[in-house]
Parts: structure tokens; C-alpha cells; sequence
């Protein structure tokens, strides 16, 4: 039996996964972190770091908030510059997106559900 409580940590929970260190990849499937109600990802990046391919989730919700530093999603219709701590993007399914980290900086991240196949990389929508 899984214990009710878990103590970790994300960064190194997550380092083998780009990040992400909640969602339904987690295995054993009876580990509280594996669910398929949500993804949480803690991304830290150095100055420069990016996504330059345009990704889209067919069905979930986004959700980034910044920590600390300075980083930029850019969306089809705008930038979005996250540069104070608490900023944050809330995105739907079906939008795409990238990103890069203007300076170092670290950045939560949630998606919902968690879903295997959904994040797919597209076409840059311009």
C-alpha cells in the first residue's frame, strides 16, 4: 500500500521527465503522484533555453505561473511576457504555443487532464 503522504521534491523528481513530476507517466499507477486528473511540472531554465516548435494539447487546460526570473509564451495572436513573480498564462486545449526563458528563471506549470498522446508539436500557426 502507497503511503497518503509523500515528501519529495520536484526538481529532482522531474529531472528525468523534463520537468513534469505529477501526471498519468507516473508509475507505479498506485503512487498518489500518477493521476490522470493533472500534469505539474517544475521548470527551471537558464537564459536562452526555448521550445521553438510549436506544441498544442487536443484536450487540456494550461496553466504557468512564474517563480522567479523573466520568460515569454508566445500564442498565435500575442506574446505574453511573465516578468514578476506570480505572473501567470491560462491557456485551453487547442491553442498552440511556445516559449522562451529571457533569463534564468523557474516556472510551475499545470495541465489538465493528464492525458498520454495530447501534447502534440504543429505546424508554426503564422
Amino acid at each position: 500500500m502507497q503511503p497518503k503522504v509523500i515528501f519529495g521534491n520536484a526538481a529532482s523528481e522531474g529531472a528525468n521527465r523534463w520537468g513534469w513530476f505529477m501526471g498519468y507517466f507516473i508509475t507505479p499507477d498506485d503512487d498518489p503522484r500518477s493521476t490522470t486528473a493533472l500534469e505539474i511540472k517544475w521548470g527551471v531554465h537558464k537564459a536562452g533555453d526555448s521550445r521553438t516548435e510549436w506544441g498544442v494539447n487536443d484536450t487540456a487546460a494550461t496553466l504557468s505561473i512564474l517563480i522567479n526570473g523573466q520568460f515569454c509564451l508566445q500564442f498565435e495572436d500575442r506574446e505574453m511576457i511573465l516578468s514578476r513573480e506570480g505572473d501567470y498564462v491560462l491557456w485551453s486545449a487547442g491553442v498552440p504555443h511556445c516559449w522562451v526563458a529571457q533569463s534564468d528563471c523557474t516556472i510551475l506549470t499545470v495541465r489538465w487532464p493528464s492525458t498520454p498522446g495530447d501534447s502534440v508539436a504543429v505546424r508554426s500557426p503564422q
